[in-house]
């Protein structure tokens, strides 16, 4: 099968995926075997390829938004059938004994393993994949729009519930990538009025056209105060600044894996019963939720298309901001 396959870390410029063939799998037990059409291009990827996180060990093929049908079923699978058209998320397993997974928040298991980062990922013709991690892809939503929701949908709507937002609230969205524009359709359905806080042009227009009331820069001030925030950007230093921009007993969710650090900051920012806190992975129950208000919404990806081999040219235009949306990796037609 081809893959674009990361044997060494470096910048995204330095073209780091490689093009290889490498053999086709047999899936082992609770396995089955999907057969790639298309990939979505996260920034957890470019994390990944630039060395901000590091796999447990390289190669690993990227990719985790990935939608194919199963092509093979290993033993021990008894709900599933080839043909099938199925998702495969970021969160791929968990050890289902700890106290995290006892309680419904598998997304913080000291043993999870996520897909393209622990395993190989969806860059690739083909890929072998836990069986208790798929997730069901309605017939409603073509795959070019799937892909996008299986990791910007699903944190983007984590996101939301993790800023604790109600519907009719004032939300402030700091960046507006691929996760931003989804979430905001969500919020918008919720009846919330949306503030984004960005510095692309495009990104601003995007956000109007999706129905924001104000947009403008981090260093902005906006027509009132939020009641909740979410940071997309991984960018410590706009911590402070959402943190101003919100009324007491609001609440500040930062939807990044990796962020360059957060400046020295006054304490005043905090005080008012303020909440900071991070949003780490999701777990398979927000991609359910989540893919079930995608249809009743509905949903609109917003998405650019390349071929597998021009996956290193897609991360650059994400490092770029040259994207309105997301980048799609088209695999098998």
């Amino acid at each position: 099968m081809k893959a674009m396959q990361l044997v060494e870390q470096k910048p995204v410029e330095e073209y780091p995926l490689e093009l290889v063939d490498l053999p086709e799998q047999t899936p082992g037990y609770g396995q089955v075997r999907v057969h790639v059409n298309v990939c979505g291009v996260c920034h957890t990827d470019l994390h990944t390829v630039e060395g901000d996180i590091n796999p447990p060990q390289l190669p690993i093929i990227p990719g985790h938004q990935v939608i194919g049908r199963i092509d093979a079923i290993g033993a021990g699978v008894s709900n599933l059938e080839v043909g099938m058209r199925v998702g495969i998320p970021w969160f791929q397993s968990s050890c289902g004994t700890c106290q995290y997974c006892l309680s419904g928040k598998e997304n913080l298991c000291p043993n999870a393993k996520f897909t393209g980062f622990h395993i190989n990922g969806g860059f690739a013709e083909y890929i072998i994949a836990d069986a208790r991690g798929l997730l069901p892809i309605s017939d409603q939503i073509e795959d070019l729009q799937a892909a996008p929701l299986l990791c910007a949908g699903i944190i983007g709507y984590r996101s939301l519930k993790k800023a604790d937002l109600m519907p009719g609230e004032r939300l402030g969205l700091f960046g507006f990538g691929a996760s931003a524009h989804l979430a905001i359709q969500v919020a918008k359905y919720w009846d919330c009025e949306i503030f984004v806080f960005t510095r692309s042009q495009n990104h601003m227009d995007h956000a109007r056209q999706l129905g924001a009331c104000w947009v403008g820069k981090a260093d902005d001030e906006p027509p009132a105060y939020l009641d909740r925030a979410i940071i997309f950007a991984p960018v410590g230093e706009i911590v402070p600044k959402a943190l101003k921009k919100i009324r007491p007993g609001g609440t500040l969710a930062i939807n990044a894996i990796h962020m360059t650090p957060i400046p020295k900051m006054p304490y005043d920012l905090i005080y008012g019963e303020r909440t900071m806190r991070s949003v780490a992975n999701a777990t398979r129950q927000d991609g359910v939720e989540f893919l079930k208000l995608a249809v009743d919404i509905p949903i609109e990806s917003t998405y650019e298309t390349y071929k597998l081999q021009q996956a290193n040219q897609a991360l650059i235009d994400l490092k770029n901001s040259k994207l309105n949306g997301e980048a799609v990796l088209v695999i098998s037609e």
